[in-house]
């Protein structure tokens, strides 16, 4: 009889689940619930309007996606929940919360309801920018050395700006707080009743490390006298290694997610990492992007490298041997949306109508007619600020070369330029640094439906790219840790590397650059190049003085 596990993917706007059999890594259902409350970045439920750059979630929507897409899965697949050997779970990060000992959310108690420190803190949550900018400052006057695992900087999207604002800005959440905990972590201690922390959240956005630890107490007292013991009173030092067995599920969510109690639950894992397995790399020198809201690059290398401008690398992080260096884009598809829905005219939408198509797709066969750099426009990709390589939330996009003449489709496509450039940019900088990237992969929505995309990444980096051939690639990888957390005595495997021979999937085709397109982007790039040092390097802050400007005059 086959046996089958589950992996259960918690994005930006919807948790989804897929039933895997752990022979053949056949994906035999999917079930997607959207988050009932979405991503709150304007008012809490309640009303509670929240301030520029803020973006929340409700906890209470993670077990309404567990509640609803596992049974659905089964119920789709006719299959027995005697045959679901193991689960695993995956997040984006750092997507943090502050709990009760019992793992309570705060947001939950009704003292807390309307205050916004008390809720989820979701990875794109940037109001923490100037607790980044102190802790930096901080580690660099102390010459803290973990900052070279970092490229240099720790993001505000990470672990500690978000708990320094609440420590500042709501310190009775602070103190009514018995844990502040990745929401990865919190939903595997839902399942199984036990706090297990995983290495790969620690490691990447929580400053630990396998072979030092977190920080000393001396470094964190120096952000804020009470944040001196924050890690033994807030957090734990009970590190586990992805790949292993968290525990099983209790009772009651067995009962809820309509499976038996006892079922194996993996360690936590991060949604960009846990995918690296899924398409197949066990090895060194290939990128996997995971293109999305926003896009994650991961490379396997086989020593340390200190490469600036990175989001960080850890030792294990990814697969057990390898240091796993990770980069990254704060905003890809996300800027796509707000383009579509903030600049494209009325007339499109009806000719999109009437050829029976989507908006999307209307510009994009609108946009493919187009040679690179025909519409003699450059953008820059940060709409969401800049991830990597300069690690700075407070820049913003823009767009260069616009006249009277300019069409919807040539910036569209100019901004999915943008997000290849910077791509490219990520690349380089690994190449010049001593890390090789000598092959390309790609998974995510985007990666699987967009082809113009698709190519002109190819044609702008000069790489082929192969892709996933899963539509929901975290989730297999989080099904196939699953089945690793269930070990090979209950039908599953001993190592990651096992199941990935068996489960991992690429689609037979490939996209291989078009040399002509290459020269002409090789051309592009290299301005490209010049707006990003000029505006995002400090020779030119006016992005940053306007954003002071707009929080100045909105406080009047």
């Amino acid at each position: 009889m086959a046996k089958f596990s589950i992996g259960i993917d918690f994005g930006t706007q919807s948790g989804r689940a897929v039933l895997v059999n752990v022979e053949t890594g056949e994906e035999v259902a999917t079930s997607v619930k959207e988050y009932t409350h979405g991503v709150m970045d304007e008012s809490l439920p309640d009303g509670t309007k929240l301030p520029h750059d803020w973006a929340l979630q409700h906890p209470q929507d993670y077990i309404e996606v567990l509640a609803t897409t596992v049974p659905d899965v089964l119920k789709k697949a006719g299959v027995s929940k005697d045959d679901v050997i193991g689960i695993g779970i995956d997040f984006t990060a750092c997507t943090m919360l502050p709990i009760k000992k019992d793992g309570t959310p705060l947001c939950e108690l009704p003292k807390f309801k309307s205050n916004p420190h008390a809720y989820v803190k979701l990875w794109k949550h940037h109001a923490a920018q100037k607790y980044a900018n102190r802790l930096n400052q901080i580690a660099q006057e102390r010459g803290e050395k973990f900052l070279q695992r970092y490229g240099g900087k720790i993001s505000s999207e990470w672990l500690f700006p978000k708990i320094m604002q609440i420590l500042e800005e709501a310190p009775e959440v602070y103190e009514e707080a018995d844990r502040f905990i990745e929401a990865a972590d919190w939903i595997v201690m839902k399942m199984t009743g036990v706090e297990k922390r995983n290495s790969c959240t620690a490691g990447y956005k929580a400053i630990w490390s396998k072979r030092e630890g977190y920080p000393s107490k001396e470094f964190f007292k120096a952000l804020h006298p009470r944040l001196e013991n924050v890690v033994d009173e807030k957090l734990s030092r009970d590190i586990y290694p992805i790949g292993q067995k968290a525990g099983e599920l209790t009772q009651e969510m067995a009962k809820l997610m309509g499976l038996n109690p006892g079922t194996a639950v993996a360690i936590a894992n991060v949604d960009a990492h846990v995918s690296v397995p899924a398409v197949g790399i066990t090895d060194i020198g290939k990128m996997l992007m995971i293109i999305g809201t926003s896009t994650c690059h991961m490379l396997l290398w086989n020593e340390e490298k200190m490469v600036p401008g990175i989001c960080g690398y850890v030792e294990d992080g990814i697969l057990p041997g390898f240091y796993g260096y990770e980069a990254g884009q704060s905003c890809v598809g996300d800027h796509f949306e707000w383009f579509v829905e903030n600049c494209v005219p009325a007339h499109y939408f009806e000719e999109a109508k009437q050829k029976g198509l989507n908006i999307y797709q209307l510009l994009k066969e609108k946009a493919k007619a187009l040679k690179p750099g025909q519409s003699g426009l450059l953008a820059l990709d940060w709409w969401n600020g800049n991830r990597s390589i300069l690690v700075d939330a407070d820049l913003t996009g823009m767009m260069l070369g616009m006249t009277l003449t300019t069409k919807p489709e040539e910036m569209y496509r100019a901004l999915i330029e943008a997000t290849a450039y910077g791509t490219k940019i990520i690349i380089d900088n690994f190449n010049e640094h001593g890390i090789e990237v000598r092959e390309l992969y790609a998974c995510g929505g985007i990666a699987e439906k967009d082809e113009l995309l698709m190519q002109i990444y190819a044609d702008v980096t000069g790489l082929e790219i192969k892709v996933s051939a899963s539509p929901q690639t975290p989730a297999l990888g989080s099904a196939m840790f699953g089945a690793v957390a269930a070990g090979k005595e209950k039908g599953g495997y001993d190592s990651i590397f096992e199941a990935a021979k068996k489960m991992a999937k690429l689609k037979d085709y490939s996209y291989k650059p078009n040399p002509k397109n290459h020269e002409i982007y090789k051309k592009l790039y290299r301005e490209y190049r010049i707006l990003h040092d000029y505006f995002g390097s400090g020779a030119n802050d006016v992005m940053k003085r306007l954003k002071e400007i707009k929080e100045e005059v909105s406080r009047m």
